[in-house]
């Protein structure tokens, strides 16, 4: 499981030639011994280079250094830069289940202290809590709170009740202790929801780069409306699980006579949206009803952890070689060179998000575990001066 976000100081170590600058001769500072990553090639070997890429996000706060350092004759010199940035940010966005079949005690299972409370509970606890800095979310509720008209009614739902706000936060536990006996609404319009969610997910990407997901929070199935197909929710989400995936948490009824099954199909809407499984809750004893959904948003937490890294630009007078490029990972004094593995079969790998022109540097798996566990960890990210990779068209 992925450890909690901690979103380390990465910083990028540029070595990459320049040309002569007027009337000046420097003496560069050595590129360090290119060692890490499959396919290196030796010393001297030429690389061809290509236009920088475009910048695509993250947080970009200074590159340092001076461009267009050369020797008397021209000859291509090594110096290093510095950039800092960060992994990309994450944005979670709740679609938040308010039907009376939560709390509303019109049947045993519809118990409030079993359900509604201790998930609540939970919630507020993720979305308060000083361990959530670096997250962003929203909350959508459903039903809407317009009657029938605007239940089924995707529009509904394109504006959160909560819009995306920097974590933590207190915003949400007070949306969510307005919701009281007499606010229990009818229906489970889980359709509409989604596609109002996402509309609003897409609309934000274009605001604000980052990694994005659904969080579903239910205790049904779709219900009251014309169109209550799971399997057309599954389809919706798997629309866009690529670029949004949807996690599912399913608030179980408490194990009492009579009381239905009403969450075993939410299994399916989660593994169309790209995350696996859905977290089913036990309910029945609160305090275990709260760590178990507590422990759920935690591993949504890890699972959404965005392990890119943005390209900086090279400063004026440089080139970007994409074949140029060691990764190196140091926690104090403890340093060592993650490996170029595009399949993420080695234990500690990274890949370009597109061989053939890159934006980003991903991590694999482990190595983004290894990164983003540790706050005082750093990520050094060196342009060397001769090709140390081999990365087929």
């Amino acid at each position: 499981m992925r450890q909690p976000l901690l979103l380390p100081l990465i910083a990028i170590s540029a070595w990459c030639c320049s040309s002569k600058t007027d009337g000046v001769s420097v003496t560069p500072d050595p590129p360090s011994e290119a060692t890490g990553g499959s396919g290196a090639l030796p010393a001297g070997t030429g690389g061809t280079t290509s236009q920088p890429p475009p910048s695509a996000g993250g947080t970009l706060v200074q590159i340092g250094g001076s461009a267009g350092l050369g020797n008397a004759a021209g000859a291509p010199a090594c110096a290093a830069v510095h950039a800092e940035t960060s992994l990309d940010p994450v944005f979670l966005a709740f679609a938040f289940d308010v039907s009376g079949s939560m709390g509303k005690g019109d049947e045993p299972w519809h118990d409030r202290s079993l359900k509604w409370e201790p998930v609540v509970a939970a919630t507020r606890q993720f979305l308060e809590a000083a361990s959530a800095e670096g997250l962003s979310a929203s909350m959508t509720f459903f039903p809407a709170d317009g009657g029938e008209d605007e239940r089924c009614d995707d529009a509904a739902y394109a504006e959160p009740d909560v819009p995306m706000t920097a974590l933590p936060s207190l915003q949400f536990g007070a949306a969510l202790d307005a919701i009281g006996a007499e606010d229990w609404r009818g229906g489970t319009p889980t359709l509409h929801v989604a596609r109002g969610t996402i509309a609003y997910v897409q609309a934000q990407r274009q605001r604000a780069l980052g990694k994005y997901a659904i969080v579903l929070v239910t205790d049904g199935y779709p219900q009251d409306c014309d169109d209550d197909e799971i399997t057309e929710l599954a389809s919706i989400v798997g629309d866009v699980a690529a670029d949004i995936p949807t996690y599912v948490i399913g608030v179980q009824n408490p194990p009492l006579e009579d009381a239905p099954d009403t969450t075993s199909d939410l299994e399916s809407i989660a593994i169309a949206g790209g995350t696996e499984h859905a977290y089913l809750i036990n309910t029945g004893e609160p305090s275990r009803t709260a760590v178990a959904f507590s422990g759920a948003i935690d591993s949504i937490r890890g699972a959404a952890i965005a392990c890119t890294v943005q390209i900086p630009l090279p400063p004026d007078g440089r080139v970007f070689d994409k074949e140029s490029v060691v990764v190196r990972y140091q926690n104090g004094a403890t340093a060592s060179n993650f490996t170029y593995d595009p399949a993420c079969t080695s234990g500690t790998g990274w890949h370009y998000d597109d061989p053939a022109t890159p934006h980003q540097i991903v991590l694999c798996e482990n190595a983004c575990d290894l990164v983003s566990g540790v706050i005082e960890a750093q990520l050094e990210v060196e342009f060397a001066c001769e090709r140390v990779l081999q990365i087929p068209e």
